[in-house]
């Protein structure tokens, strides 16, 4: 008898067929094909495993379901997922710790040479038909040697210090707990203070969970502690920053710039006032998507997925509760 996956996020038929084509013996997979609560309760309903997202999984969803062994998060922050319902309510909660350390780093400093030197906006003006040559919305300036600072040190922040190597940069990092000298070393990183991160970056990258700590971290008085020249990159949460904070820093050229994958309402709103901004890059959420990581991940969820299903225990790495 097989057991039911549902991934909760809309999602193509072409791209169900790709994960179809990686499941293990006894499972079918579902999948979401609009957007909303009352949907995703409706398909959760029946299943014993469900795969989330991008899309917010909430108490009421989780009570809807009837036979849910485990909630699996396909990445890595689990803010978008109510966990402790699932833990009231007996279902585990898992998700695949640094399986996509690489693409949000490697996208990551695609992001910074877009934001340091206008790449987006002049790519966005030239297919208008607008050959905009040197009147671009500031000055632009080269990553080379320049002062990077990294908030949060996990997977992914240790593989941008890694790219980061070969363009000479000073790299700071800020850490609850710093790395031992030996580790800091062989990165070539240095640990320090948020405050003095903020003040000596060129560029400022985030990559921390979300949590009661980081919620609007990233404020008005954050960009008045950076340099005008610094540029802001989020690959993390849309709620690290606090966005009306950002749209004002930009307007008033408080810091010359930021790139954003992530953002408080996701998606955003068509009429959000960050997409009239010249001096702000915006990609859709889209740092941890590159199809030559696709079936490594399946395949780990899947995995985990498996030995929930054969009662064994999910890995601790990729164990949340």
């Amino acid at each position: 008898m097989s057991e039911t996956i549902v991934v909760l996020d809309p999602m193509a038929p072409e791209r169900a067929d790709k994960l179809r084509a990686l499941l293990p013996p006894g499972f079918v997979l579902t999948h979401g094909t609009a957007r909303g609560d009352d949907h995703m309760k409706e398909i959760i309903a029946e299943a014993e495993y469900a795969i989330a997202g991008q899309v917010g999984v909430n108490a009421e969803v989780l009570k809807a379901a009837k036979k849910l062994k485990l909630l699996h998060k396909w990445g890595v922050g689990v803010d978008n997922l109510d966990t402790q319902t699932a833990k009231q309510l007996g279902i585990k909660v898992a998700r695949t710790t640094g399986s996509n350390a690489v693409p949000v780093a490697e996208f990551t400093l695609g992001l910074m040479l877009s934001a340091l030197r206008h790449i987006s906006f002049g790519h966005a003006e030239l297919k208008k038909g607008d050959w905009r040559g040197g009147r671009l919305p500031g000055d632009t300036f080269t990553l080379s040697g320049k002062t990077v600072g990294i908030v949060g040190f996990g997977a992914i922040g240790q593989n941008v210090a890694k790219l980061l190597k070969g363009f000479g940069c000073t790299i700071l990092y800020s850490k609850r707990q710093p790395l031992s000298a030996a580790e800091e070393a062989e990165l070539g990183v240095k640990h320090a203070s948020l405050a003095e991160l903020l003040a000596k970056s060129d560029v400022v990258s985030l990559h921390c969970p979300l949590t009661p700590e980081t919620a609007n971290m990233i404020d008005r008085s954050a960009f008045a502690a950076m340099k005008k020249t610094a540029v802001l990159i989020n690959v993390a949460r849309g709620g690290v920053v606090a966005e009306n904070d950002l749209i004002e820093a930009l307007r008033a050229k408080e810091i010359a710039g930021a790139a954003m994958d992530v953002f408080e309402i996701e998606p955003l709103p068509a009429d959000s006032p960050l997409l009239g901004l010249d001096n702000l890059v915006v990609t859709p959420h889209l740092a941890a998507i590159a199809s030559d990581n696709f079936a490594p991940t399946v395949k780990r969820m899947f995995d985990n997925i498996a030995r929930v299903s054969r009662g064994e225990p999910v890995p601790e790495r990729d164990s949340v509760v």
